[in-house]
C-alpha cells in the first residue's frame, strides 16, 4: 500500500480521538414508530423547545427506521413531534441519566381523516444525503413510466448512460452496480441484462461515490445501489399494472404482499413484449490507400419475456429473522437487421455495394436465489449478525445466419451462421457484523467469498461451395474462473456536530482464463489493501461538510477479456484481451450541503487519480476496424459538482445537476504516445409541475459535452423526457404518460482516428412513447410496471 494511503489512514485516526473527547451537552434520543402496527415513522420533526419561553432550541428528523439523535445545551427543555397524518406529541417527562435522555420508543397516532398513502410518498424528498452516500428516491419520477433500471439510472444526479448501455458516474466508466447491497448477475452487463428488473420494483438508488471499507473494493468510479421494494405494510396489498408503447413495448404486471406476526410474503410477476430498434451508421477510411468502407442500416430486438420474484420473511422471534427469496426470468429473442454496403477506391468512384441481412434467435435463462439471515441483540437494535448467500445464474443460447446479396459489382462475401453457447454461474457467501457500542460509536466486521464460472462456446461458419465450413481462426470456447475472497473492519463515530467512519478492506483476487481449443491460459493472483475513510461536520442547521477518501480497483469484465465478437459487422469489430489487467483508484472529494426552507444545494470538488487505465485501443487493416481494450497509463480527474432542489411555490419544483471534470492522461502503447488533456462536463434539470385535477407533470433536459479519449472524440448531446400522471379514487389508480427523448436526438457519434485510418460511428434509438395504467389494492401503491431495457 502507498505511503500516501497511511498517511491518511494516520490522519483519520488521530481525528477520532479528537472527536470522542467531545459530549459536554444532553443528548436526547428515540424512535418514533406508529401507535398501531409499530412500524417505523421516518422523516418526522422533531423539536427541542425551552421549557420556560417555549422557543424553539433547535431540531431535526427521524430517519428512515425512525430514529433520531440530537443535543440540548441544558435539562430544561420538552420535546415537540409532528409529522403530516399523525397528532402532535408533546414529551416533558423523562429521565436524565449520565447526560443522556433515553426517550425509547415514542408512539404517535393517526389522525382520523383517511389519507392518501401514495401521495404521502410523492411529498418525500427525491434525494437525501447520508455520511457516506446519496440516495435517489425513485418513486417521484413520472417519466420513468415504461423504464427499465438502466433508464432510471441515467435519470440519476451524476450518473450518465450511453445510448450503448454504458453506464458512468460523474464521467468515469468503471462503475460497480450492487443490487439490495449485492453483486447481481443481472447488473455484470447493463445493457444486456438489466431488463430484468422494471422501474415498479425499484425502491431507491444510492450513489456511493466513495465506498467505505464494508463494500467491495470494485468499481473505480464508485457504486451504484438499486435496492429494490419488499412492501411489509400489514394484511394483503399489492398492484396491477399494464403498458402499452411505441415502439412495441407492452407487458402486464402484477405485485403482491401478505404480512401476517410470522410471515411476510412477496410476489411479482411480469410479462410482455418489447421492440427495441437502433439506427446505424459507419465508414471506415484507409488514409493509406484512400479507399472506404461505409454501412447504414437498422438492427432490431424484439422479446418476449416472463419474469417471477418470490419470496418470504419468516420471524423466528423478535430477534431472528430468515429470508429466502427467487427470481427467475426467461427471454425470447429475435434480432433482425438489414446493412447496406459500399466500397469506394481512391477516386471516390463506388466499387461494389451488397446488403447484409441477419436472423438471430435466442433464449435467455436466468434466475437467482438469496438465503439470509439476520440477529438482533437486545442490547440494540443496531447491534445484528448478518449471514447471507447468493446463487446467480444467466444462459444465452443464441444463433445467427448473415446472408449477403450483392447490389452492384463483383466483390464477394461468404454467408456465414453462428452459434453461442452461454453460462455464467456465480455465488456470493458474506458474514457481516455490527456492534454499536452506544448511540454514537459503531463498529463492523465482515467477510465475503466471490465465485464466478463462465464458459462461452463460440463457433463461426462460412458457406463454401453450398457446404458449412467452420471457421477454426474465429471458433473457440472461452472459459473464465475468478475468486475473491474479502475481510473488512470500520469504526464510525456520529454526533450531532462531528461524524468519522474509517475502515480498511483486504482482498486476494485469483483469476484464470482459458481457450480451450487452442490451449492459452492467463492466470492472474494478487492481494491488495483498500482503506477509506470519511469526516462530515455540521456547521450549522442548514450547512454541512463532507470529506471523503476511498482506494477502489476495477477488474476486468469477461466481455473485456472474451477475446472472440459478434460479426454482425465484418468491418467494424470489438473484441476482448484475456491478458488486461486490473485498474486501481485513490479517490478524494470534498462537498457541502445546505438546505434552507425552499432550496437545498449540494457542492463539491473531487479528485481521482487511476493507474493502468484501461482504454478502447483501434488498430485498422484491409479497412477493417478492431477495438480491444488495452492497459494505457494514468489518469488524473479534477471535477466539480453541485445538485440543487428548489421549491419557490407548492405546485412547482426545479431540480438541477452539474458536473464538470478536467483530466489529464499520460499513457504510451506500442510506441505511441497517448499524452493529452481535456475536460468534460454534464448537466439535467429537471421541472416537476401539480395540476389541476391531481395531474402532475415532469419535464426533463440533459446535456453532454463533447470529450475525448486516447483515439476518439465523442460528440456532444442533448436530449429531453416528459412524464405526464393523473390520480384517481386518491391514488389508488393512476393513469401514466411518458416520451422519452422527445426531440429523437439522443444519439453517440464517435469519430476515431489513427495514422492510416479514420473511422466515423453514429447510434440512435429514437423516440419512445408509452401509457400505462396502474391499481394498487390493500394498503398497495399503483406504480408502474414495464420490461423496458433501456
Amino acid at each position: 500500500m502507498s505511503s500516501v494511503k497511511y498517511m491518511i489512514l494516520v490522519l483519520f485516526v488521530a481525528a477520532v480521538n479528537s472527536l470522542l473527547a467531545q459530549n459536554n451537552a444532553i443528548t436526547v434520543t428515540g424512535k418514533i414508530v406508529e401507535e398501531i402496527n409499530e412500524e417505523p415513522v421516518p422523516f418526522a420533526t422533531v423539536l427541542i423547545r425551552d421549557s420556560e419561553s417555549n422557543e424553539n432550541i433547535t431540531g431535526t428528523t427521524s430517519d428512515e427506521e425512525g430514529k433520531f439523535i440530537l443535543q440540548a445545551a441544558s435539562s430544561k427543555f420538552s420535546l415537540e413531534i409532528s409529522f403530516i397524518g399523525f397528532e402532535n406529541m408533546i414529551v416533558s417527562e423523562f429521565a436524565i441519566e449520565g447526560g443522556e435522555a433515553k426517550l425509547g420508543v415514542i408512539r404517535l397516532k393517526k389522525i382520523n381523516t383517511v389519507l392518501d398513502e401514495v401521495e404521502l410518498r410523492a411529498e418525500k424528498s427525491s434525494t437525501e444525503f447520508k455520511l457516506d452516500r446519496r440516495v435517489f428516491n425513485v418513486g417521484k419520477d413520472l417519466s420513468s413510466t415504461g423504464m427499465g433500471a438502466l433508464e432510471l439510472l441515467n435519470n440519476v444526479p451524476s450518473v450518465n448512460v450511453s445510448i450503448e448501455g454504458e453506464v458512468s458516474l460523474r464521467g468515469s466508466s468503471g462503475v460497480q452496480i450492487l443490487i439490495d447491497g449485492k453483486p447481481s448477475i443481472i447488473a455484470d452487463d447493463p445493457a444486456n441484462t438489466l431488463s430484468s428488473i422494471t422501474a415498479e420494483m425499484i425502491e431507491r438508488i444510492e450513489v456511493i461515490t466513495n465506498p467505505s471499507a464494508k463494500y467491495d473494493a470494485e468499481g473505480t468510479s464508485g457504486i451504484l445501489n438499486i435496492v429494490l421494494k419488499k412492501d411489509d405494510k400489514t394484511g394483503m396489498n399489492g398492484s396491477v399494472t399494464i403498458n402499452t408503447g411505441i415502439p412495441d413495448n407492452h407487458s402486464i404486471g402484477f405485485s403482491l404482499n401478505r404480512r401476517t406476526e410470522k410471515f411476510n410474503l412477496f410476489t411479482q410477476l411480469g410479462v410482455g413484449y418489447r421492440s427495441l430498434p437502433r439506427e446505424n451508421e459507419n465508414s471506415n477510411q484507409d488514409l493509406v490507400n484512400n479507399t472506404t468502407v461505409n454501412s447504414t442500416g437498422t438492427e432490431y430486438r424484439n422479446e418476449n419475456f416472463y419474469n417471477i420474484i418470490l419470496g418470504s420473511d419468516y420471524y423466528i422471534n423478535e430477534l431472528n429473522v430468515i429470508t429466502l427469496s427467487g427470481n427467475y426470468a426467461y427471454e425470447i429473442e429475435d434480432q433482425p437487421s438489414e446493412t447496406n454496403f459500399s466500397y469506394f477506391d481512391s477516386s471516390g468512384d463506388l466499387v461494389s455495394s451488397w446488403i447484409r441481412e441477419e436472423t438471430t434467435e435466442a433464449t435467455n435463462p436466468k434466475w437467482q436465489f438469496d438465503l439470509q439471515f439476520k440477529r438482533e441483540f437486545e442490547d440494540s437494535e443496531d447491534h445484528l449478525l448478518l449471514f447471507s448467500t447468493q446463487g446467480r445464474f444467466f444462459g444465452k443460447d443464441q444463433a445467427s445466419e448473415f446472408e449477403v446479396t450483392p447490389t452492384e459489382g463483383d466483390l464477394e462475401f461468404n454467408d456465414q451462421q453462428t452459434e453461442t453457447e452461454f453460462q455464467q454461474a456465480e455465488y456470493i457467501f458474506k458474514l457481516d457484523y455490527t456492534k454499536p457500542f452506544s448511540e454514537r460509536i459503531t463498529m463492523e466486521l465482515g467477510s465475503q467469498y466471490f465465485i464466478s464460472d463462465v464458459g462461452n462456446d463460440y463457433t463461426v461458419r462460412n458457406l463454401i461451395d453450398g457446404e458449412w465450413v467452420t471457421d477454426p481462426n474465429l471458433t473457440n470456447n472461452f472459459e473464465f474462473d475468478q475468486k475473491v475472497f474479502g475481510v473488512y473492519g470500520t469504526f464510525a463515530y456520529e454526533g450531532d456536530v462531528w461524524g468519522f467512519k474509517g475502515g480498511l478492506r483486504l482482498e486476494n483476487t485469483d483469476l484464470q482464463t482459458f481457450l480451450t481449443d487452442t490451449e492459452e491460459r492467463n492466470s492472474q493472483y494478487y492481494t491488495d489493501l483498500f482503506p477509506s475513510a470519511h469526516i462530515s461536520y455540521k456547521l450549522s442547521d442548514v450547512t454541512s461538510f463532507q470529506l471523503g477518501y476511498s482506494s477502489r480497483i476495477y477488474r476486468p469484465r469477461l466481455w473485456d477479456l472474451n477475446p472472440f465478437f459478434n460479426i454482425r459487422n465484418d468491418f467494424v469489430i470489438r473484441k476482448g484481451n484475456p491478458y488486461l489487467q486490473p485498474e486501481y483508484t485513490d479517490s478524494f472529494e470534498l462537498t457541502s450541503i445546505l438546505v434552507f426552507e425552499k432550496i437545498s444545494l449540494n457542492a463539491g470538488v473531487y479528485y481521482i487519480y487511476t493507474t493502468d487505465v484501461i482504454e478502447r485501443v483501434t488498430t485498422f487493416e484491409d479497412n477493417v476496424s478492431i477495438t480491444t481494450p488495452e492497459n494505457v497509463g494514468t489518469n488524473q480527474r479534477i471535477g466539480f459538482e453541485a445538485n440543487f432542489k428548489y421549491s419557490p411555490i407548492k405546485w412547482f419544483t426545479l431540480n438541477g445537476d452539474f458536473n464538470y471534470g478536467y483530466f489529464k492522461r499520460l499513457g504510451e502503447f506500442e510506441d505511441q504516445s497517448f499524452d493529452f488533456t481535456g475536460d468534460q462536463w454534464t448537466s439535467r434539470l429537471t421541472g416537476k409541475f401539480k395540476l389541476p385535477a391531481q395531474f402532475e407533470l415532469e419535464i426533463i433536459s440533459n446535456h453532454r459535452s463533447s470529450f475525448q479519449n486516447i483515439q476518439s472524440e465523442i460528440s456532444s448531446v442533448t436530449f429531453a423526457d416528459l412524464g405526464l400522471r393523473k390520480k384517481i379514487s386518491k391514488g389508488k389508480l393512476v393513469l401514466n404518460f411518458s416520451i422519452r427523448d422527445i426531440f429523437a436526438s439522443r444519439n453517440r457519434e464517435i469519430m476515431t482516428s489513427g495514422d492510416d485510418f479514420y473511422v466515423y460511428s453514429n447510434s440512435l434509438r429514437g423516440r419512445f412513447v408509452t401509457l400505462g395504467l396502474s391499481y394498487g389494492f390493500g394498503k398497495g401503491e399503483a406504480m408502474t410496471y414495464s420490461g423496458r431495457r433501456r
